[in-house]
């Protein structure tokens, strides 16, 4: 009995045992195809995902270059602005170095004797008004006025500007004096 029990047993076991292997060959299988479903969703979903991000880094430079745009604009709107600033600074320093140096040159003239442009300019005005009332006199006495006394005082004023400008300066009686000395021997 004991060996038909363990025959029968032997025969149970056995068919267990397969029953087993393939339970296990199927569960593998199983696993494994669900392990290529995994990748295969993986590939797609990865590809998807992958879609997705480059159209978010897209928007995402798009927005960024727009920013540097107009920071960029900004600055140089800034910089034009302080340079012109700087630029006006420097121009009304100028200007009124320019006003000094013309003062002083005036004040420098005028000790010296020497008549400014406007000076020259009055006078010939006032020499035009007296020549206008000596022709208006000599009109009136019945009288020819001169072809000097007929001529305008501004033409002659502008004549005399020219002949008053200083000219260089010659040698001086010691410059050529230094120079006529003789030398002393070399030692």
């Amino acid at each position: 009995m004991l060996k038909r029990k363990k025959a029968g047993a032997g025969a149970k076991s056995e068919e267990q045992a397969a029953d087993l292997s393939e339970s296990v060959v199927n569960s593998s299988h199983q696993i494994w195809l669900a392990g290529l479903g995994a990748f295969a969703r993986a590939q797609e979903e990865g590809m998807k995902l992958f879609d997705a991000l480059v159209r978010q880094g897209k928007t995402l430079e798009r927005t960024t270059r727009q920013a540097a745009v107009e920071t960029a604009e900004a600055a140089r709107g800034v910089a034009k602005a302080k340079a012109k600033e700087v630029q006006q600074m420097a121009g009304g320093t100028w200007d009124k170095l320019e006003q000094v140096f013309e003062d002083r040159v005036e004040r420098a003239l005028s000790k010296l004797g020497v008549y400014t442009q406007n000076d020259v300019q009055r006078l010939a005005d006032r020499v035009d008004e007296l020549s206008e009332a000596v022709n208006a006199l000599l009109k009136a006495t019945g009288v020819k006025p001169t072809a000097a006394a007929r001529k305008p005082a501004k033409k002659a004023a502008k004549k005399a500007v020219k002949k008053t400008t200083p000219k260089p300066a010659k040698k001086s009686a010691a410059r050529r004096a230094a120079k006529a000395a003789p030398k002393a021997p070399p030692a």
